[in-house]
Order: structure tokens, then C-alpha cells, then sequence
């Protein structure tokens, strides 16, 4: 029988199309054993039964073809917390902890509610949630099965000061005015040619309309209704697409407009303050 070593070179050569291959490898074979990748290291002597070897066949087989090790395994690390993922939500990008840490630097001195729009897996709201225990923060959704998974996600990690909320963009949040308004909606453009690698996901949450500006638009029309006065909007958007959401915020009257890079230098957060009194 092969051991975890020999196990995990032979998933590593055939995942070598991603470049994530050997991570991708641990993440699966740690996922079948029910242990953690620093147990694989520990133990790279151990053998595999039969079970074992035909699991980690079975889901190495899958990822070649290109299923997400996230939803395999059903799960993914974001900022501090471990996620549970499904199908029916995007699956959390390293790039989004930008929107977090602008969000917490912005906004540490104001008193709240936050809204978190298009929550997903809620991997957002949670992470503020975790850092922010005074904040009452309310999630939207469009899609129940993506709060079903966000509300299981609250449940398991111990957040109560979360709301989750069924609807579209700013509609279902209660009659309030916020603080805090954050954001990583759907800003592919349909044409877009890296749609293909992201087939397993939901491509509602994936793909806008304009060119990949549509629901950035909607977000921020609606958002001007919504914020307390000095109150800030943050989006999440393409990286060439800094300009196009700086031009959307000015037209709509917001205050203090700026992009951030993430950690590839690219464009990817612009925020803006609202300054009328509401």
C-alpha cells in the first residue's frame, strides 16, 4: 500500500495543471484522512488502506476536470475562520480579505449597523463579525440556498450579532441607515474569457451585466439611500475595473473616493463616503 508520501507526489503529478497542485493535493488527502496537513508532514510514513486510496482516487479524479478543491472537501479558509462551502455559493478568494481589512480600518470608530450585500457563504459578515463584536451587521442574499449555508456557517463558528436577510441588494434590509455598506458583487463581464475555469460556481454570483458594472451601479444608487451621513460604501471589483467604479461613485455624489490594491498590486476595493445628511 502507498504511503502518505508516495500518495501525495502521485496526486501533486496529476493536479499538475493548477498552481496550486501540491496544496491542492494536501487539502484533499488531509480531507480523506479526516487529519490536518501538518499531521501529513508528521507522518509521511503512514500507509493507506484501500478505503483510503479509492477516496482519494475518486476526488483527484474530480479535480483534474476541474471541480474546486473547496467543494470537494467543503470547505475554505478565510481570514481567521474556516468556512463551509457548497455549489450554491462563490467560493471565498484570498483577494476579498482586502474588502475586510478596509472595512475594519474605516470603519473602527463608527458605531454601526454594517450591511453586507450578496453575502454568499457569509464569509464577510462573519469576518467582521469576528473582529467586531459591538457591530450588529445585517447579510442579504438573493439566493436561499447561498443563506442557508451562510446562517450554518454563523451557527457552527458562534456569531449571533449577524443577520441573514432573503433579497436583492439593499431591499430587504430594515429600515435603517447604516454606517458601513460592503460589497463583493458579481463584476465579470460575460465575454469574459476566464469564465471557463470558474464553471462550478455560481455564475449569478460571477457575472454582471455593462460590461461587468451592472450590479456595482445598482449597489451604489441604492447604497446613497441607505448610509448615514459620513458613512462609507466598499466594492470589491475587477482589476481594470478601478476607473469605471471611481466615475460610478463621483456621479452618484460620494465623497473621498479611492481604489486599494491587493496583494498583486492591482486594483480591487474603491470606497467612498457619503456626506449628505439623510
Amino acid at each position: 500500500m502507498p504511503n502518505l508520501r508516495t500518495a501525495l507526489a502521485d496526486a501533486t503529478a496529476r493536479l499538475g495543471q493548477s498552481d496550486t497542485a501540491a496544496l491542492d493535493a494536501q487539502l484533499l488527502l488531509a480531507h480523506v484522512l479526516g487529519k490536518t496537513r501538518t499531521w501529513l508532514y508528521t507522518w509521511p510514513a503512514h500507509e493507506l488502506d484501500t478505503a483510503q486510496i479509492n477516496a482519494l482516487e475518486a476526488l483527484v479524479s474530480r479535480a483534474e476536470k476541474g471541480e474546486p478543491v473547496a467543494y470537494l472537501t467543503g470547505k475554505r479558509a478565510f481570514w481567521t475562520m474556516t468556512l463551509e462551502v457548497t455549489p450554491a455559493v462563490l467560493i471565498p478568494r484570498p483577494e476579498t480579505e482586502l474588502l475586510v481589512e478596509l472595512a475594519l480600518e474605516v470603519g473602527k470608530t463608527l458605531p454601526g449597523p454594517v450591511a453586507d450585500l450578496g453575502t454568499g457563504s457569509g464569509a464577510i459578515a462573519l469576518a467582521l463579525a469576528s473582529e467586531s463584536s459591538d457591530w450588529q451587521l445585517h447579510a442579504t442574499d438573493l439566493s436561499e440556498a447561498a443563506l442557508e449555508v451562510a446562517r450554518a456557517n454563523a451557527t457552527r463558528l458562534g456569531f449571533t450579532n449577524v443577520q441573514f436577510l432573503q433579497g436583492s441588494w439593499c431591499e430587504p434590509l430594515p429600515s435603517a441607515y447604516y454606517s458601513l455598506i460592503v460589497s463583493n458583487p458579481p463584476y465579470i463581464a460575460d465575454d469574459d474569457p476566464h469564465l471557463p475555469a470558474l464553471a462550478f460556481e455560481p455564475q449569478c454570483a460571477l457575472i454582471a451585466g455593462d460590461r461587468g458594472l451592472a450590479d456595482l451601479r445598482n449597489i451604489a444608487a441604492q447604497a446613497s439611500s441607505r448610509l448615514q451621513s459620513n458613512g462609507w460604501l466598499l466594492l470589491e471589483h475587477g482589476w481594470q475595473q478601478g476607473e469605471a467604479v471611481r466615475g460610478l461613485l463621483q456621479s452618484f455624489g460620494y465623497a473621498d473616493i479611492a481604489t486599494r490594491q491587493d496583494g498583486g498590486n492591482r486594483d480591487r476595493v474603491t470606497l467612498g463616503r457619503w456626506t449628505e445628511q439623510p
